[in-house]
């Protein structure tokens, strides 16, 4: 079986040599899912997942703006359009200074199994630019969207491409871009997700991925007749995923000590209490402040520069930052130190290295496809408010993010079990991989 995988991963790689991102997700999907296609007859032979790891279509494109000096400025804007068997393309769009055709990829990889693994009819796609939003006015950025919103809408549309927001994209990013998709298509219609409330967006929407992450380790740990009361929880990030998730940990009786962002952490041994998170809110999403100023209101906390916080000790640990973020050294150090359920937040935030830590320590340990579907998710759910032309309750449409949380946990589980332990990175891939592979089966070699 390694001999098949290994051909396998050698001839992907011969055409994507230089995108590392893109070569670690496809080898942890194939190293899942290969074995279970030789034992299936329907999909062997077929090379299905030869044509999953190749994009349907790539788009890269110049973006050019005018920033405040009347400087002209130019990036870089792509879409990848990954798979399109069970619905329209669906993912977000990322502005950052790492932004690269590898990144793009493996995320665009990524989110057709996690929209697979939702239930909703979406396919999957992947999209941005290196423009960095950090330090920019408001004009500027409206400048950026709407030059990169010139380009991409000849793309997009709300029958074959949705995308929607990421690093560096929110609320205030996809009303720039909206606005200049209407007024270049004469049309108002559901093409974006993330949407202001007032004007097509769902309510929970930007609580959904930090939501759902939560959901779905309460899943994990109710295997475990446990819950997340009395529970110490660390956090990485202090965007939208980590701070959502802090809430509902809070509102479950958990008790946060953790928050960063990339100029490192900080640690309050007390606990990040609502009042607290207010306060962090106040600093990331309006004054745009770094993390370590929270000690300025909360001396008692400690802040460590430089450092992720996976060395505090803790009983869950959600790494909501980026990707690539957890590394082997954490990944022994937070078992060393007792922790239950590792539960990612973001896109491939922990390395193979501390994956396979986490499995063979039998740790709880669900990777970002299944974990942190909710985003997505709700964006479908948004989608179809938007078609329905209605707007569904706070209540109702959380109810239905905890029911898709609740959904993706059971096929997770059917495909992972191994004796009493629950493999999730194997269950996530199989689950999100069969429902793809039947739609491209069924349709042909196109």
């Amino acid at each position: 079986m390694k001999k098949v995988i290994d051909q396998f991963l050698a001839q992907v790689r011969q055409k994507n040599q230089h995108e590392p991102e893109f070569m670690q997700a496809v080898t942890e999907v194939a190293e899942a899912v290969i074995p279970y296609i030789v034992k299936h007859d329907i999909y062997y032979g077929q090379n299905i997942l030869l044509r999953m790891v190749e994009p349907e279509r790539v788009v890269s494109f110049r973006v050019a703006w005018i920033d405040d000096q009347e400087e002209i400025q130019v990036n870089r804007g792509y879409r990848i359009e990954m798979n399109s068997a069970i619905g329209p393309y669906k993912g977000g769009l990322r502005f950052h200074p790492s932004v690269n055709l590898s990144v793009l990829k493996f995320l665009a990889f990524e989110q057709v199994f996690k929209n697979s693994l939702t239930t909703l009819p979406m396919g999957g796609g992947k999209g941005g630019s290196d423009f960095d939003p950090k330090g920019k006015t408001d004009t500027e950025v409206m400048r950026f969207c709407q030059s990169f919103m010139t380009e991409l809408y000849r793309h997009i549309g709300p029958n074959r491409d949705i995308p929607a927001g990421d690093i560096g994209v929110g609320s205030r990013e996809i009303g720039y871009m909206f606005g200049q998709y209407k007024r270049l298509k004469n049309e108002f219609t559901g093409v974006l997700t993330g949407k202001g409330v007032s004007w097509g967006g769902s309510l929970i929407r930007p609580e959904a991925t930090g939501y759902g992450v939560v959901y779905f380790a309460e899943k994990m740990l109710e295997e475990k007749q446990d819950s997340f009361a009395q529970k110490t929880v660390v956090i990485s990030g202090s965007g939208n995923v980590a701070q959502y998730a802090a809430e509902k940990v809070i509102q479950l009786g958990g008790k946060v000590v953790t928050l960063s962002d990339s100029s490192g952490y900080i640690h309050d041994a007390e606990g990040i209490d609502t009042e607290k998170l207010q306060h962090i809110m106040q600093l990331k999403n309006v004054e745009r402040a770094r993390i370590n100023k929270y000690l300025e209101k909360y001396p008692k906390a400690t802040f460590h520069a430089g450092k992720t916080p996976w060395e505090v000790p803790c009983d869950v640990a959600l790494p909501c930052a980026t990707q690539n973020e957890l590394h082997e050294s954490d990944a022994k150090m937070l078992i060393q130190n007792g922790c239950l359920c590792v539960c990612e937040g973001a896109n491939m935030p922990s390395t193979p290295e501390a994956i396979h830590q986490f499995v063979q320590h039998k740790i709880l340990f669900a990777p970002g496809k299944a974990s942190n579907a909710g985003g997505v998710a709700v964006s479908g759910l948004e989608m179809a408010q938007n078609s329905l032309r209605y707007s569904w309750t706070r209540e109702e449409v959380d109810n239905r993010l905890k029911n898709i949380m609740a959904e993706i946990h059971s096929s997770c589980m059917t495909h992972g079990k191994e004796g009493d332990y629950i493999n999730y990175v194997k269950g996530a891939n199989i689950a999100g991989f069969v429902k793809v592979a039947d739609a491209m089966l069924a349709q042909g070699v196109v």
